[in-house]
């Protein structure tokens, strides 16, 4: 068994090893190409290793550079990318690797089990999708492009994180901090050279949502809005590239746009089915969320506009359900919870962890093997508060997979959870929003779904190979049960007293799950619609915005200022792998409901649901499509009205 090795990245030394490792890797590629008789143990299996092994190498500096960012870990990266991107695609274009796969596939699918045949099915896709079966000069074409594009994402995510860390804003009056909590109060509070005290507000997410949810004065929560919503301009320019080169690459493939590229290895079917399901739900919803925004309009003295919205849904939710946010925080204190879920997937899955006392990138990131059954089967680092050098956001990110060597050892799989919450200090604890609840057990259902495979072959291991718009499954079933009374009470305890979270309060909590949820819905339709549309054609310009303000009028039932430039901050597709693909996280929500309310129903702990889902989609990772491994769970089709359901939108 191959346990863990430390985490470690030696900047100095990066570029040449990783240059070097990469001139390995092709020598060993041409020793295999020169077998007579390829087979899936000979061929595919080393090649599938050596890959591995790459990923094993690169992954702790984008890492680095995403949670620990400075002007080494960039330039280092910056320089790294066009040489990783060039190999890629180099192999994935390579016709003798293709038809090595493809003669494999049709001598051995007799004798290979179904994760060795789904390695060949997902191997043979890409190198389709990367153009292996298509003329050099266009081959040569599609590596430029894709160099290309892999620097225009880091450096759009690059200015993102820059414009974030540049902006703050300084209060000097105590009346503009009046109704903020306590604990905002504090993270907020410096005092001046001149002996003064005074409050600073960034765009950092915990500080920016502090202002804008609690924020008494109207003029700066939209001054920090507007600041929030104008970031890195220059990323305009790079939308426009990006894009342009998105759309010559699908036309080189033979796709009419990058929507149908995308969708080639999804589970959706066309565009036009896309588009129907959102626009269903789209219909489904307005109605709901029109009603909810003339509810929120009641109670505001004044016409509602974007940077006042999170103000007056909290003055609202206090109204109608006496809920104060604040009031929870002192429950939802960042070790206690983390300890709790833990709890919680114990009760679930017979899972535990185990503290892992281990020098790692920062002072508040520590790690915990993963036990199943009792056996040791994973490690997973935790790294969970906002700081400058950070990039915005929370994601899983797997550093190992499950797999077996050649000589049949296993390999124990690795990942890492990141986000963004409040940070703890010597004398403030790290007390977490309820909303920060749900992100960490989102995030940890991506986690297990990786962590948690059993799957031999690393290429379709835990979350490799699952189908994109299927990835988020996991995650939202498990952030699912955030809201639900019985696993609150196994973490929600008073950091001080440890006294559980009180019935009422908790009562409270469930029943504002769904406050303003179709307005909530209309907004990600809005990023999934703008997504979607924006790849089935070429946008330039402020053809992008026009864009974006046609699917707004349907969408924004409060009209965004013209100076909001969300796209220039949508890293999701710009900078993250979800450009054509933002849909997934409603079609995976339709799964995730739908298997959600089946465990509610057989009572959490008991349910025969939750152990088949353990041995059926975490055990299995991405060996089958999630289409054949949802209908062995359920025995049926999801049902989209579950979606409707959990949002309480009728």
């Amino acid at each position: 068994m191959r346990k863990f090795p430390p985490f470690q990245c030696n900047l100095d030394t990066f570029i040449n090893d990783l240059e070097s490792t990469i001139q390995n890797n092709y020598q060993i590629i041409e020793t295999l190409l020169t077998q007579k008789q390829k087979t899936f143990a000979n061929f595919v299996k080393p090649l599938e290793l050596m890959e591995e092994e790459l990923e094993h190498f690169f992954t702790p500096l984008s890492h680095l550079n995403a949670v620990n960012n400075s002007q080494e870990t960039q330039k280092v990266y910056t320089e790294s990318l066009p040489i990783i991107t060039e190999y890629s695609t180099k192999l994935s274009q390579d016709l003798r690797l293709y038809n090595a796969f493809k003669a494999i596939q049709k001598n051995e699918t007799a004798t290979l089990n179904f994760e060795q045949k789904r390695v060949l099915e997902l191997n043979i896709q890409n190198f389709e999708l990367s153009g292996a079966h298509l003329d050099d000069t266009t081959k040569e074409k599609l590596q430029e492009i894709n160099i290309k594009l892999s620097e225009l994402s880091n450096k759009f995510s690059q200015n993102l994180l820059d414009a974030t860390n540049a902006y703050e804003y300084i209060i000097t009056d105590k009346k503009d901090v009046e109704g903020l909590p306590e604990s905002e109060k504090e993270a907020a509070k410096f005092t001046d050279n001149d002996g003064s005290v005074k409050y600073k507000f960034t765009l950092q997410m915990p500080s920016y949502i502090a202002y804008m949810t609690y924020g008494p004065n109207r003029s700066i929560r939209e001054e920090l809005y507007r600041a929030y919503t104008t970031r890195a301009p220059q990323n305009a320019k790079i939308i426009d590239e990006i894009l342009s080169l998105r759309q010559q690459m699908s036309k080189l493939l033979s796709f009419e746009n990058y929507a149908q590229y995308s969708l080639a290895s999804k589970m959706a079917k066309d565009e036009k089915s896309v588009l129907n399901f959102l626009e269903t739900l789209l219909d489904n919803s307005i109605k709901q969320a029109k009603k909810e925004l003339q509810l929120l309009q009641t109670i505001a003295p004044h016409p509602l506009e974007s940077h006042d919205t999170a103000f007056y849904s909290e003055v609202l939710k206090k109204e109608q359900y006496a809920l104060d946010e604040e009031e929870y925080r002192p429950y939802f204190e960042q070790r206690n919870v983390v300890s709790g879920m833990f709890t919680f997937l114990e009760k679930l899955f017979d899972i535990t962890f185990k503290e892992v006392n281990e020098k790692l990138w920062h002072e508040k990131a520590y790690a915990y093997d993963v036990y199943e059954s009792n056996t040791l089967k994973a490690r997973v680092y935790f790294d969970l508060e906002a700081r400058e050098s950070k990039r915005g956001g929370a994601w899983m990110h797997n550093w190992h997979s499950h797999a077996t060597n050649l000589k049949g050892e296993e390999q124990l799989a690795s990942a890492f959870v990141v986000c963004n919450f409040p940070p703890s200090s010597d004398t403030q604890a790290s007390l977490l929003r309820h909303d920060d609840v749900v992100t960490l057990f989102h995030e940890m259902g991506h986690t297990i779904h990786h962590i948690l495979s059993t799957v031999n072959e690393n290429e379709v291991s835990g979350v490799n190979g699952v189908e994109w718009d299927a990835v988020e499954y996991p995650s939202q079933f498990l952030e699912n049960f955030a809201y639900e009374p019985k696993v609150l009470q196994l973490f929600a305890k008073h950091y001080k007293t440890n006294e559980v979270l009180p019935n009422h309060m908790i009562d409270k909590l469930v029943r504002s799950k769904n406050f303003l949820s179709a307005l909530g819905m209309l907004r990600q339709l809005e990023f999934s619609l703008f997504d979607f549309k924006l790849h089935t054609q070429l946008y330039q310009g402020q053809e992008v915005q026009n864009l974006l303000d046609s699917i707004r009028k349907k969408t924004a039932l409060i009209k965004p200022p013209s100076y909001n430039k969300f796209q220039n901050g949508f890293a999701h597709i710009f900078a993250g792998g979800y450009a054509a693909g933002y849909y997934s996280y409603k079609w995976a929500e339709v799964l995730s409901a739908d298997t959600f309310y089946q465990v509610i129903d057989e009572g959490i702990f008991n349910s025969q649901t939750a152990n088949k889902y353990l041995t059926t989609i975490l055990h299995k990772g991405g060996s089958q499509s999630m289409q054949d491994l949802y209908k062995e769970l359920m025995q049926r089709q999801a049902d989209p009205k579950q979606l409707l359901r959990l949002n309480g939108i009728l």
